[in-house]
């Protein structure tokens, strides 16, 4: 009887590690790397803004300014990952932010790899990895 109990014991625990290693897996970065830059899931290329403060947790490129240079917007319960974390914009929605910096599209953007916005009016960069 003392065996089948440490084998009990065994299996028990070994169930426990499993159920442990088969907790869901992290979630998806919100964007990838294309050509050395940033892009979001559509393959449209992310800039970052020279006037956003580093790790401030907020965006600067409010109203007619997000018009022209669409956030890349997070899920109401997207959750920081590493590298990525969530800001919350000042109408309240939810943006990603890479090491950081809040993340931008470029309306000018007509296809993926086009990278118009790098320095346009000298304060929009390509967001790099």
């Amino acid at each position: 009887m003392t065996s089948w109990i440490r084998w009990t014991a065994a299996a028990a625990a070994t169930l426990i590690a499993s159920a442990c290693a088969m907790q869901a897996p992290a979630p998806a970065a919100p964007a990838m790397t294309m050509d050395g830059v940033l892009v979001g899931s559509n393959q449209m290329t992310l800039y970052t803004f020279d006037r956003d403060v580093v790790a401030s947790g907020k965006s600067v490129c409010n109203g007619p300014c997000a018009n022209n240079w669409p956030p890349l917007m997070a899920a109401a319960d997207a959750k920081d990952a590493g590298d990525w974390t969530v800001i919350t914009r000042d109408d309240g929605a939810k943006q990603w932010s890479f090491k950081g910096k809040p993340l931008y599209f470029w309306i000018k953007d007509s296809k993926p790899g086009d990278k118009t916005g790098d320095g346009f009016n000298n304060v929009w960069r390509l967001a790099r990895p």
